[in-house]
């Protein structure tokens, strides 16, 4: 396998597992989110703000993943 197509594999596996996991991590926090919400109705407001702040905190990751993976895909700092 040639380096152009090892690079092209592991800049799809970070975008894809990094996919994934977000969602799975913000699916988890959104059902969370709602059991908590629904045992203690008077903490939901905050609760909702700390909630859209980590959505935030968990889509940035997985976007400076894949900004690095289109840095080796296309600007490929390791080729000589």
């Amino acid at each position: 396998m040639s380096d152009a197509g090892a690079i092209s594999i592991a800049c799809g596996l970070m975008i894809g597992l990094g996919a994934i996991g977000a969602c799975l991590g913000i699916g988890v926090m959104g059902g969370r989110f709602i059991e908590g919400s629904v045992r203690q109705p008077e903490l939901m407001e905050p609760l909702q703000v700390k909630m859209f702040l980590l959505a935030g905190l968990i889509d940035a990751n997985f976007l400076i993943g894949v900004g690095v993976a289109m840095m080796l895909l296309f600007a490929n700092p390791m080729a000589t």
